[in-house]
């Protein structure tokens, strides 16, 4: 049974366990996975709505878009505790001689590499949902505009609670360049993800208030 298809408060126990995994990465994919959601309920009440017609196709797009990034998330919920379960081992491995000290070097450097690509894809992937997100923010039905704010300010924390599982490992590879190549991307990331959020949530507190 994949994490989020728990009921919402074995989740909560999990995440609040002294168990490493789930942890920050797999709460933010979760979300993520509540900002497509509501984005997607945003969708669902503006399709088919007269006043919203010239938008229709681009409102089908955008829920037919956020359900498949809904559900992606939903996934690397759980990839990301799978890929923190090598770096774990890989602490733990012995390192009395020189030998056993170079192959734990070795097998932490991958691991922690591997630890930074799912929430990197975690991050890819609510970045992409926040720009349907901005869509919506313009074209989407009034009366849930809220909504719309909510999953921005959702997406956002999710974008950068992300990165930090990103940074915490590049923090302790050995290969500097691969290291800063993947800091590089997320801080991308996060600025992009700063404006979008910036953008669609000023937009929204100029309708509501």
């Amino acid at each position: 049974m994949r994490m989020l298809e728990k009921k919402t408060t074995e989740f909560l126990d999990a995440l609040s366990s002294a168990e490493p995994v789930p942890g920050g990465g797999g709460a933010s994919a979760a979300v993520g996975a509540c900002a497509c959601a509501l984005g997607m309920m945003v969708a669902n009440l503006t399709v088919g709505k007269k006043k919203y017609a010239e938008y229709e196709e681009e409102i089908k797009e955008a829920l037919k878009k956020l359900e498949e990034l809904r559900d992606r998330l939903v996934i690397l919920t759980d990839a990301d505790a799978e890929a923190f379960e090598p770096l774990s081992r890989a602490y733990g491995l012995p390192k009395e001689t020189k030998e056993q000290q170079e192959e734990k070097e070795r097998v932490l450097e991958a691991a922690l590499y591997e630890a930074s690509v799912v929430p990197m894809e975690i991050m890819e992937t609510i970045l992409e949902a926040m720009s349907y997100l901005e869509a919506l923010s313009e074209k989407g039905s009034r009366i849930v505009i809220s909504d719309v704010g909510a999953g921005i300010l959702f997406a956002e924390a999710a974008l950068e609670g992300a990165s930090l599982n990103i940074f915490i490992n590049t923090k302790l590879m050995k290969n500097r360049e691969r290291a800063e190549e993947l800091g590089r991307k997320a801080e991308e990331m996060i600025q992009r993800g700063r404006e979008l959020k910036d953008v669609i949530y000023n937009t929204v507190l100029k309708e509501v208030k």
